[in-house]
């Protein structure tokens, strides 16, 4: 069940660090809140028919007494979800999409330390990732003259919100129908996603039907298929042990975005990029060494 549980992850992350490309295309045309919508959207309608296909299955697991219904919580992570996506999806207007993945996984550092206000052991290997990351975070976002950009202080914020989100699920995964949960979740982060949308920009379809692509793979194989593979991932793996699976986001990220928008890092960048990642796995440091 662990090997199920980390190639689900590694799935996830996998899909996370290739749409920090999509997010950057599908913004060529469209405002955030307007690419997020519809992103959303296509991820809803895909869930609401994985819904229906396995409403049998699922039906039959809660009259067994496994789980119960997951929508009400759904809505709940949905919210947090909303607040960490759209300030992800508006600080990506100010950086790039490599500098963004790696930022954002800092929730990797946060994930133990959060775990630990709900009672959970901290170890001495969880305050030296974090040291590094921060270094790494000051050689990464804050240039020579001791200034930060918006974006990259937009998305540090966010990583409080992605590290909400991943407790929120770690405390429900084994308790509720994981389906609906990624349902609910989502059907509230595309609902608020419209809202802000139609409150703060001026969307156009033609706009929409460019960035078909870049909605399509945000919506389906980020929203619907990456986070309902967390959902289910995070059934088998403890919170610290899914924090660093989903890290590896950061990597793909960064390589696609080399890749796909040709993004280079400067030599400060890169080596801040190595202390984050040595933090995020000194982190997990007690995790990875009773694996080997």
């Amino acid at each position: 069940m662990q090997i199920k549980g980390t190639l689900m992850l590694l799935c996830a992350a996998f899909f996370w660090g290739t749409t920090f490309v999509a997010q950057m295309a599908g913004m060529d045309g469209l405002g955030p809140f307007s690419y997020a919508a519809a992103r959303y959207l296509l991820g809803f309608l895909s869930l609401v028919i994985l819904l229906i296909f396995t409403r049998k299955q699922r039906a039959k697991e809660r009259r067994q007494k496994k789980y119960q219904r997951g929508f009400l919580i759904g809505l709940l992570i949905g919210f947090v979800l909303f607040i960490a996506s759209s300030m992800q999806q508006v600080a990506m207007q100010f950086t790039t999409a490599g500098k963004a993945a790696f930022i954002t996984c800092l929730y990797i550092v946060f994930v133990p330390l959060g775990a630990k206000i709900l009672g959970r052991v901290i170890r001495r290997e969880n305050f030296i990732g974090a040291g590094l990351a921060i270094v790494g975070l000051y050689l990464l976002a804050i240039n020579e003259s001791f200034s930060i950009q918006i974006g990259d202080a937009i998305l540090f914020v966010s990583a409080f919100f992605w590290t909400a989100q991943i407790l929120l699920i770690d405390r429900f995964a084994s308790k509720v129908d994981l389906v609906e949960l990624s349902t609910a979740q989502i059907f509230m982060t595309m609902l608020l996603s419209f809202v802000a949308m139609f409150a703060l920009e001026t969307p156009t379809l033609p706009a929409m039907a460019d960035a078909w692509f870049p909605i399509f793979y945000g919506g389906v194989m980020s929203a619907g298929v990456a986070f309902t593979l967390q959902n289910y991932g995070q059934r088998y793996a403890e919170p610290a042990a899914a924090a660093i699976l989903m890290s590896f986001e950061a990597i793909f990220g960064a390589l696609a975005g080399w890749f796909f928008l040709n993004e280079i890092m400067t030599t400060r960048e890169i080596f801040g990029c190595v202390l984050m990642l040595l933090g995020m796995f000194a982190t997990q440091w007690t995790l990875i060494k009773n694996s080997l």
